[in-house]
């Protein structure tokens, strides 16, 4: 079965096609400015070695998809000879509550995520919107939903609720859903076939723009950093992550902001952007801060603290660790930010190679030939475990 697995913005799209006959990737690609006014979106390709991009308005994801599927089927460049050989979309869809897991996309499925747009405002309405006009563009390919919480379903009752009344939890879906599922999924599974081992205690670092820490014991996800919705847990670019509630009121006296004007500051001008007022992206900050930038370095500390936290915590949780894995744009090349978050952890086992982690590049155990603890840089494969739920769930 061919698999074409989306990955939507609100204004873009980008997607991968796999054969899950051999799990290989076929193509590659992307979309951009989809839907703005009198903008050309740029729409690129990679087949094989054959590379294109080609600039023209795009009005919606349908007709994104519609440009994709053109590109795919081309008869001198393609890799499919009709539209026919796609399978079924998988969607790296991200939260529709006690509708989780795996899910052919209908319209129950679709009113529960636009309910729940207020938990998930960056993703929950365009993938919402394109289902729809993929539903009638192409009534003929099964649409598939992956949740990005369903890797945290085995997550036990003392590790996912809130200390707020029980009625929350069960009547109002007040819990620690959790996300980044389908990386920490495939980090779980990698690390197993790279040690031989499934019966692992391992801590998966998901470390980028968006970044969250996931406690794994024999390939189930125990515990995780993000909470109820994708602002909790680690600081993030622009997000704050963990913050007390009893703050917003506060802001809002001093500040004359309502309600929804702090949420909005808090998920767009908070977290490694809101402290150093310069850029939420690690790579700036680390060369702000080697230049002298107070605040990038702060930043910086900010974030290797939290995610030490969170590592510490979970060590006591899992009762020691085997693994450590690094992934994500952050996590998979910053050499700072794995060597100071594995600093002074020896008493627990985890002792960095100095050697192996500088300027390391994709799958590597970067931990000293000593240390009891294993420490991995792993390139998470989001879309392929979204490309095996989606044919699983067709099947």
């Amino acid at each position: 079965m061919k698999v074409l697995v989306a990955n939507l913005g609100s204004t873009s799209f980008k997607y991968r096609l796999f054969d899950l006959s051999n799990e290989t990737q076929l193509a590659r690609g992307g979309i951009d400015r989809i839907g703005q006014p009198g903008a050309e979106s740029s729409c690129s390709v990679q087949i094989g070695d054959y590379k294109a991009e080609v600039k023209q308005v795009v009005p919606n994801h349908a007709a994104a998809v519609g440009i994709c599927l053109q590109q795919l089927t081309d008869p001198q460049n393609g890799c499919l000879k009709s539209v026919d050989e796609v399978g079924g979309i998988g969607f790296k869809a991200v939260f529709a509550g006690d509708l989780s897991g795996v899910r052919i996309v209908n319209e129950a499925l679709l009113q529960k995520m636009e309910s729940l747009s207020d938990i998930a405002p960056a993703h929950n309405p365009p993938y919402v919107r394109a289902m729809r006009q993929l539903q009638q563009a192409f009534p003929g390919i099964p649409l598939v939903a992956a949740l990005e919480t369903g890797f945290h379903e085995t997550i036990p009752f003392e590790h996912r609720a809130y200390a707020v009344p029980y009625e929350w939890f069960t009547d109002f879906e007040i819990r620690r859903w959790g996300f980044h599922g389908a990386s920490h999924r495939f980090i779980a599974g990698r690390i197993a076939q790279l040690t031989g081992r499934t019966d692992l205690k391992v801590i998966s670092c998901h470390l980028g723009g968006s970044a969250s820490i996931c406690a794994i014991r024999n390939g189930e996800s125990i515990a995780t950093s993000m909470g109820m919705s994708p602002q909790g847990g680690l600081p993030n670019n622009n997000r704050v992550g963990d913050f007390d509630a009893y703050a917003i009121p506060v802001i809002m006296k001093r500040t004359g902001l309502t309600f929804e004007q702090v949420l909005t500051e808090m998920s767009s001008k908070g977290g490694l952007l809101g402290i150093s007022g310069l850029s939420g992206d690690c790579r700036d900050l680390e060369e702000a801060s080697a230049k002298g930038h107070d605040r990038a370095e702060k930043a910086l500390k900010l974030f290797e603290a939290s995610i030490r936290s969170y590592v510490g915590s979970y060590m006591a949780l899992l009762g020691g660790a085997d693994v450590l894995v690094f992934t994500g744009g952050i996590g998979e090349n910053s050499e700072r930010i794995r060597t100071n978050v594995s600093r002074n952890m020896e008493w627990a086992g985890v002792k960095l190679c100095a050697t192996k982690n500088a300027g390391v590049k994709g799958e590597a155990c970067i931990s000293a030939d000593d240390s009891r603890v294993q420490i991995w840089t792993v390139p998470t494969n989001e879309e392929l475990v979204v490309a095996r739920q989606t044919a699983a769930a067709i099947r």
